[in-house]
């Protein structure tokens, strides 16, 4: 295979502190490889060095004629917002219209929104619209720095099916876990100054990792059970003169033992939250109720309760309410109708992305976080979670005013959890967090009595904290009927007919006319059937009911009549409600293909 990049004895030093020292790295043709590493370990600065756009102290970077670069920074340039999407695309990558329609079209951007202002859109199509900006260049070789931050669920799957389908080489930098599992084949590793190249996907590096670690150990072990011997030999003879020879070759031994170093494998960060005691009941409910701004409504007939200890994702295409949602139910902004009903004694803490920007800039990191505590939390507590945010030794002394952005945020949420709190509402709280931090996090969350209502891009992180899903979008707010797992399975699946549906935009209008008519009467069989199972839902209930009442009535006594029917009851209601859910899902996927049929 072809070498597209290499990157020779890359030394690069920031002040005193070294960040690369002699780096070597190879890209062949065909290669999807996730870049991981601690943050600032320097895999955006490898980036940078690769385009041109930073300096090494030595070494140099060689790139084949051949080889066409695509670079999606993290802080991309703002895009002009006035512009239409098929302008923007086709100034920047001189295509042809009808070439930049079609790209977009795999990004399920299309039509009427071709010809809408990019300022229009929310955050997650902008990320869209570079990306297809970037594809239309036709690279080779991708370069792709946390692009799944901020993405929408939506935008995510469409970008992890393309990265599947590439046929070129990438290195991908991102924090979601999840995204780099399904993705990438190959494994680069940026630490302390080198880069290891690992063969296999991610799982597969860290498993080899801990085998390394093991390894080393047992190897140390040995070597230092050795150089004790070899040290006692020298101390008792070293002066001997009859065995003055002995010890110096015993001597020269020893010098030459050398134990190996063991990097700290990823993953290894864990966070403790303070104890919230298992309590059933109401938490939090939602009536009739309206949120959004003074100009503008945003979703109305809001119903839903959750009960104490759920962990709710909040989840949906960018723009469509998710961030107002939680800012309402914290009080952060008034509804503009209906009741919020909280529990009187859940004690309630707000994480949202404007908060870094209220810290007092007077104070240090460590008298942040010891104030956030509050009596009676250990000091211990609070250097273990400020460590865990990233924060130790002299980072501890630092004015939060010198803080970046990130450090801010991450201050926030570290200051947040070390509270005791009852409900948490979460807006991203895994921005500017490395993986290892981000399941560190998630672990401590799941494992929490905590009720948890909560925003995240994150894949893996909401897998792990959630369980069950509210969905928000086109003005409605609703439970969604599935997990989340099964949530992302449908949602692909909707994505996928759009696709199909779309690529056939120039079918004849018979052919349209008569796959509307094929759907409309597939769905209407569907919901028919949906009814029946509703119908015999309902009537296995009632009747579980009736069965609950005779044993509540008949509490000394005992049926095996009557206890084998209710386990048969149980049994045909679980394989009723699994019916209707697949029902559901149906009539859920030939809905989005009927409307799409409409356009």
């Amino acid at each position: 295979m072809a070498i597209l990049l290499k990157a020779h004895n890359l030394t690069k030093s920031y002040d005193i502190k070294p960040l690369f020292d002699q780096l070597m790295l190879s890209v062949e043709e065909g290669k999807h490889i996730g870049v991981v590493g601690r943050n600032g370990a320097g895999k955006s600065t490898l980036f940078k060095i690769i385009m041109g756009e930073e300096s090494t102290d030595s070494g140099e970077v060689q790139i084949h004629p051949d080889t066409r670069i695509g670079y999606l920074r993290q802080q991309e340039d703002n895009l002009d917002l006035s512009q239409t999407i098929l302008e923007h695309l086709t100034k920047s990558s001189g295509k042809e219209s009808w070439e930049c329609a079609k790209m977009a079209g795999r990004f399920d951007l299309k039509n009427e929104q071709l010809e809408q202002p990019i300022g229009s859109f929310s955050g997650g199509y902008q990320m869209r619209v570079k990306l297809i900006a970037m594809l239309l260049n036709g690279p080779n070789l991708l370069l792709l720095d946390e692009p799944t931050n901020y993405l929408d669920l939506s935008t995510l799957i469409l970008l992890e099916t393309f990265l599947q389908h590439f046929n070129g080489s990438f290195l991908l930098i991102t924090h979601d876990r999840e995204f780099l599992k399904r993705t990438c084949d190959q494994t680069l590793e940026i630490a302390h100054g080198k880069a290891a190249y690992y063969p296999q996907p991610l799982e597969a590096y860290l498993a080899h990792k801990v085998t390394q670690a093991e390894f080393a150990q047992r190897y140390n072990k040995k070597i230092v059970k050795e150089q004790r011997h070899l040290q006692d030999f020298v101390d008792r003879f070293r002066y001997k003169a009859s065995k003055a020879s002995q010890a110096q070759s015993k001597l020269k031994q020893l010098n030459k033992l050398r134990t190996m170093s063991i990097d700290t494998a990823l993953g290894a960060a864990r966070i403790l939250l303070p104890h919230v005691e298992d309590i059933k009941g109401e938490a939090l409910s939602l009536t009739d109720v309206s949120i959004g701004y003074s100009d503008k409504m945003v979703a109305k007939d809001i119903h839903f309760t959750v009960q104490r200890g759920e962990h709710v994702a909040i989840v949906g295409d960018n723009g469509q309410g998710k961030t107002t949602l939680l800012k309402t139910i914290a009080n952060a902004l008034p509804a503009l109708g209906g009741k919020i009903k909280m529990h009187h004694r859940i004690r309630m803490g707000y994480y949202a992305q404007h908060v870094p920007e209220m810290l007092n800039g007077k104070d240090t990191v460590e008298s942040h976080l010891i104030n956030c505590a509050g009596s009676g939390v250990p000091d211990e507590h609070v250097l273990k979670m400020a460590s865990n945010f990233l924060f130790r030794d002299h980072d501890l002394k630092k004015s939060i005013s010198v803080l970046s952005g990130g450090e801010k945020a991450r201050l926030c949420l570290a200051g947040l959890l070390l509270k005791k709190h009852e409900l948490l509402l979460l807006d991203e709280p895994t921005s500017h967090l490395d993986f290892e931090t981000v399941e560190a996090l998630a672990d401590a969350l799941a494992k929490s009595h905590m009720t948890i209502l909560f925003v995240s891009h994150d894949r893996t992180f909401v897998s792990r904290v959630a369980t069950s899903v509210i969905e928000v979008g086109a003005g409605q707010v609703k439970r969604s009927y599935h997990d989340y797992d099964n949530y992302i399975y449908h949602l692909k699946k909707k994505l996928a007919i759009r696709e199909e549906v779309s690529a056939t935009a120039q079918t004849p209008a018979s052919e349209k006319k008569e796959a509307r008519r094929a759907t409309h009467e597939a769905l209407k069989e569907q919901k028919k059937l949906l009814q029946n199972t509703e119908l015999a839902i309902s009537g296995l209930e009632k009747r579980k009911q009736e069965l609950f009442d005779w044993f509540e009535q008949h509490a000394t006594g005992f049926s095996r009549i009557r206890q084998d029917e209710l386990d048969s009851v149980q049994y045909e209601l679980d394989a009723a409600e699994r019916e209707w859910l697949g029902v559901q899902g149906r009539v859920e996927e030939l809905e989005v293909r009927l409307a799409m049929l409409r356009e």
